[in-house]
């Protein structure tokens, strides 16, 4: 397949969950946001120099591209593995950005100020991490494994989401402190007693 013919197909798929298109570069730490949403989620490539709507309008600059760079390399921590193709079609310059999912989560992206902040790919969207998703990556590197017991607090824990619950609303009705929540919910979800989803702009939590 010529590079022509792949770049459509990659087009004509839209943007999901696992791809999304920027018009232009104007601003590294935003384009961070969506490398450290690919990267602690399924990995994901951006297709830079397309359009929302799917047409080419190519890289404009030098300077574009080293913003990309900017990106991965200076504005997320701990520096994802990602790579960079450039094709040129029609008389443009589009870039193609793919970033694996990483072993090292979070990869966080940091913003103007320097304060790091870990999101995640929903959709089509780059959605700020709950503080059980950070939990969750936490506990995946315990170098001992995640053990639970089934106990008074997960007890009443569960009572507390049936249905579905916003993390705020889980809280006051366990009546369990925040941070203990968070942990135990990140548990809960990792051996698949509880799932995590995302409506209405929101994590919402409920029994598998």
């Amino acid at each position: 397949m010529d590079d022509r013919r792949y770049l459509l197909s990659l087009i004509r798929e839209g943007e999901h969950q696992q791809q999304d298109f920027k018009y232009r570069v104007s601003d590294a730490c935003k384009l961070a946001r969506s490398v450290s949403a690919f990267a602690n989620t399924d990995g994901g490539r951006l297709l830079i120099g397309v359009r929302d709507d799917g047409r080419l309008c190519g890289v404009r600059s030098e300077e574009e591209i080293y913003m990309m760079h900017q990106a991965a390399y200076k504005y997320c921590r701990p520096q994802p593995s990602i790579s960079f193709d450039t094709y040129n079609i029609e008389g443009r310059t589009i870039v193609v950005c793919t970033v694996p999912p990483s072993l090292k989560r979070p990869v966080c992206a940091l913003d103007e100020g320097g304060k790091a902040m870990a999101y995640v790919r929903i959709a089509d969207e780059n959605i700020l991490a709950s503080p059980v998703h950070l939990a969750i990556w936490r506990e995946a590197v315990r170098p001992h494994g995640t053990m639970m017991t089934y106990d008074d607090n997960v007890h009443r824990l569960l009572g507390s989401i049936e249905g579905r619950k916003p993390l705020g609303q889980v809280v006051r009705l366990s009546r369990l402190p925040r941070p203990k929540v968070i942990v135990l919910l990140a548990r809960l979800v990792h051996f698949g007693v509880v799932r995590c989803e995302y409506c209405d702009q929101q994590f919402l939590f409920s029994l598998a």
